[in-house]
């Protein structure tokens, strides 16, 4: 059985941008931001992870204005593409923040003024000066592996690329361990899935926006920018969402889609196949259900399929620790992967499939097992940033579908070194193997059994109902 309920968010920074009219459509600018070590920070990735999939929502109208329109919305690339944010405004006079967005969860929520355990470095919501602000007298705690956030169901204006929704349901954050759970100048999360995954009970914005027919087209579309073999920088320019419409100069031939595997909730398609180094890989049925989630920096696996895939690179191994669920390949091995969900197979770039360094000859891969998230997710795909990045990928609500393009020419290149942020050898728990053939590994370590589960415990239990991603 797949969960109906996500409540897995990952936030990151985003950068402010304003709206620019392009032939009837708005542009809105995308911000990355940088952190001084990928590697340390994948056991947080992972726990993010395992708080996402897992939460309720029903469904809730707003009122909204702006004709049948299309925008473009430039993306914020937060932490070297660990994940991907805009500028939302809330109030009246507008409060600008910078936002998550995350097609793998359904709720809004901000951190506000009268939060007293939220980080200087927090952007927070004054709902004390905003005249359409109002309380819906009901409070709510949305408790995460990492941590909690608490605060009051309430409504206000919220506009984003151009749209506005005159009513929007949204958690005013007013407590909890903020500080752990974002950071760096993000300041809250917008969920882009569908009504049954929201825990307000209430309709994501841009569902809103679809359901009254103030876009274009019923769906959005993603360009994400690669930064992941970059040096380090604050921030940069993330690619484009455009809400009601596609950017055909981001793309090339026609869009792939896919339609949904089950009634609207999560993103869920099948995967059909997976080919790592030149080797088919079979997905048997039992296994091919995959939630796209573009909160999700890596590329979860089922556990059931996990040792096959990395056993097709020489020299992997799997990692035990806060690591369990990841693997290490040699550095100097360039790893080629497509995945395909019933026509095209689309390549992920090799340096999309290096994370960083481990140790100082061995790299973290981007494709975990899936089943260290818990929830049921053992048997499932989680495709998140390391795939979507080599495509262009398109949300439709009518009929549901998702769908895939080629970049177009010149913005599928990388260059670069393919770790910018190496870990110096020993600062990390070396990588361990369990015995198998061809020095790879089948999924264990040499690690004690009681230690590997502990550690797997802990991670779980540090993460089990988490909505952000990374910090």
């Amino acid at each position: 059985m797949i969960p109906l309920s996500l409540v897995a968010v990952v936030l990151l920074p985003f950068t402010l941008a304003a709206p620019q009219p392009d032939a009837g459509v708005i542009h809105v600018p995308l911000v990355r931001r940088s952190q001084p070590n990928r590697v340390a920070n994948l056991p947080k990735v992972l726990k993010a992870l395992q708080n996402k999939y897992g939460y309720h929502t029903t469904v809730t109208s707003t009122n909204l204005k702006r004709a049948n329109s299309s925008v473009a919305i430039p993306l914020t690339d937060e932490l070297n593409d660990n994940t991907y944010s805009g500028v939302v405004s809330i109030g009246t006079p507008a409060q600008s923040f910078n936002i998550v967005l995350d097609t793998g969860s359904s709720d809004f929520w901000v951190a506000t003024t009268p939060c007293t355990t939220c980080a200087s470095d927090i952007s927070l919501f004054d709902p004390s000066k905003s005249s359409t602000y109002s309380q819906a007298n009901s409070n709510l705690t949305l408790a995460y592996g990492l941590g909690e956030v608490s605060g009051t169901i309430s409504n206000d204006t919220v506009a984003f690329g151009g749209f506005t929704v005159a009513s929007q349901k949204l958690l005013a954050v007013t407590s909890g361990t903020i500080s752990l759970l974002i950071s760096n100048g993000l300041s809250g999360l917008m969920g882009l899935g569908f009504a049954p995954l929201s825990a307000l009970l209430t309709t994501p914005f841009w569902e809103t926006l679809y359901l009254n027919g103030q876009l274009s087209e019923p769906l959005f579309s993603f360009y994400l920018e690669r930064y992941i073999n970059q040096p380090l920088m604050d921030s940069a320019p993330g690619g484009i969402l455009t809400l009601g419409g596609t950017n055909s100069s981001l793309y090339q031939g026609s869009i792939e889609y896919t339609n949904l595997t089950f009634a609207p909730s999560f993103w869920i398609l099948n995967v059909s196949s997976i080919t790592v180094q030149g080797t088919a890989i079979s997905v048997p049925t039992s296994s091919n259900l995959a939630v796209i989630d573009t909160a999700n920096t890596l590329i979860g696996a089922p556990t059931s399929m996990i040792s096959g895939i990395w056993a097709q690179v020489p020299g992997s191994m799997a990692l035990d620790g806060n690591y369990t669920g990841l693997y290490a390949f040699p550095c100097n091995t360039s790893i080629t992967v497509s995945m395909s969900f019933g026509g095209t197979d689309w390549d992920i770039s090799p340096v999309d499939m290096n994370v960083g360094t481990v140790t100082s000859d061995m790299c973290a891969g981007a494709i975990f097992d899936a089943g260290v998230v818990g929830g049921g997710y053992d048997d499932m795909w989680l495709v998140g940033d390391t795939f979507l990045k080599n495509v262009y990928s398109v949300f439709r609500a009518d009929p549901p579908a998702v769908g895939f393009a080629q970049l177009a020419s010149g913005l599928s290149s990388s260059s670069g070194t393919f770790d910018p942020n190496p870990v110096q050898p020993g600062s990390l728990p070396a990588p361990t193997t369990s015995s198998g053939s061809n020095g790879t590994t089948s999924g264990g370590s040499n690690g004690t059994a009681s230690e590997n589960i502990a550690d797997s415990l802990t991670l779980l239990v540090t993460v089990s109902a988490c909505f952000f991603l990374l910090l």
